[in-house]
């Protein structure tokens, strides 16, 4: 049995032009429906801090509400090793199935949940379940879709991949769009009373499309082909520690990143005293820019190698993120807004679009979604999901503005060193 992943994927498959496409739709819309759910938490955060975790200091309740948000990053690993090795034994269409039916309950839980002057502690609680209920979908969701993708296509594997975080800058498009729109045409009172509720409640309606599209597709030739392994978690973590180390690391610069553009309509409020509305037009930009660049980034990964791309993409933003925001902090606006979330999109599309089909390379078939799933989740968990918590903290702490621009510094290196190890031991390229 084949056990390095170029090995487990010399069966090519040319699917049909329609059957190609439809793939995509039905692999990546899971993926969109839990990013648009976590960036309208984030971007609403504010106002659903009011809602259901109210407290007499306003930056106490939205750091409660920033802490609930990372929480229910902790049951993300679980989620993984649960649906990852579901999905390694029983098949990926299997456990995309199970997580978009979870993500679409945890979704209407907060949609329509009443807020806590109305039943109390009830409220919050039925919140932290429902974000603790979709950060276990979101769990498996990623290894066993990007698992899939790749197995329908060997030969394209970063371009199809790539739609995986393409489907994120949807998600940044229509989460901020809602934002955008929401905030210029609501007044206050009524976004606060039910405003909010409306993006979730289209959530809602992602949901019932997935299904049907993941209802009728089938696995990959070479996933068919290969035996299962019998204990996929035991694999990862006796004989595929390095691989997972190595996923990780190279993941902690695109999912921060992700996750301080989330913290972007925040912090023009409560830093540069900007209007909402600017940080949601700004992040607008930004989804569009991740959801046109990163099938083109996937494409030219193909042909010229993904450890090349991310590393050039890598370095510049680690030497360019302070500048950035502190010529932002100095000419605070919404051109500066714009200007900055475009660059900070520009190059977390050419970095994270070749990032899906890396790391499906860096494990063989046998383990791929577990140990996918794996190292995505703890890497999102860690790096990712309290970020918004960590930023605002450090904020706080300092007194300083450029708190955000320090930890993305930190997390490039993290991540130039991980791209360089991946070449040099695993001789991808």
């Amino acid at each position: 049995m084949p056990t390095a992943a170029t090995a487990t994927d010399t069966v090519a498959i040319k699917p049909r032009y329609s059957s190609f496409y439809w793939i995509i739709f039905a692999a990546s819309i899971g993926n969109a429906l839990e990013w648009f759910d976590i960036l309208i938490y984030g971007f609403f955060a504010t106002t659903i801090a009011k809602t259901f975790f109210p407290a007499s200091n306003a930056t106490v309740s939205l750091l409660v509400t920033l802490g609930t948000f990372g929480i229910s990053y902790l049951i993300r690993p679980v989620g993984a090793l649960v649906l990852g090795s579901y999905a390694d034994r029983h098949g990926r269409k299997a456990s995309m199935m199970l997580s978009i039916v979870m993500m679409m309950a945890g979704t209407a839980i907060i949609a329509l949940m009443p807020g806590y002057a109305t039943i109390g502690v009830a409220a919050p609680i039925a919140v932290v379940f429902a974000r603790l209920v979709q950060g276990f979908s979101a769990g498996g969701e990623f290894g066993s879709t990007t698992a899939f993708m790749v197995e329908q296509a060997p030969e394209r594997k970063g371009f199809i991949a790539s739609f995986q975080f393409a489907s994120q800058g949807l998600s940044y498009l229509l989460a901020a769009s809602f934002g955008a729109i929401l905030t210029n045409t609501l007044d206050t009172a009524s976004l606060e009373s039910w405003g909010w509720r409306l993006p979730f409640l289209f959530g809602i309606l992602i949901g019932p499309v997935g299904l049907y599209l993941r209802k009728h597709v089938h696995e990959g030739r070479s996933f068919q082909e290969t035996k299962p392994e019998e204990s996929p978690v035991r694999a990862v973590f006796a004989r595929q520690k390095r691989r997972m180390l190595l996923a990780v690391g190279t993941l902690v610069l695109s999912t921060g990143t992700s996750y301080v553009i989330l913290y972007i309509p925040t912090y023009a409020v409560r830093q540069l005293h900007l209007p909402a509305s600017f940080g949601f037009t700004a992040t607008v930009l930004t989804g569009a820019i991740l959801t046109i660049v990163t099938p083109f980034v996937g494409h030219l990964s193909d042909r010229i190698g993904r450890v090349r791309m991310m590393s050039a993409a890598g370095i510049v933003f680690t030497l360019t993120i302070y500048p950035v925001f502190r010529s932002l902090g100095e000419h605070a606006s919404l051109a500066g807004l714009m200007a900055m979330m475009a660059w900070v999109g520009l190059l977390k599309a050419v970095y994270f679009g070749a990032l899906p089909a890396l790391m499906a390379e860096t494990f063989p078939i046998e383990t791929r979604a577990t140990g996918m799933a794996i190292s995505y989740n703890i890497g999102v968990t860690v790096f990712g999901g309290f970020a918004p918590l960590i930023v605002a903290t450090l904020i706080q702490a300092t007194g300083s503005n450029l708190a955000p621009a320090f930890y993305l510094m930190a997390l490039g290196i993290i991540s130039l060193f991980a791209l360089w190890q991946c070449r040099k031991t695993l001789n991808l390229r």
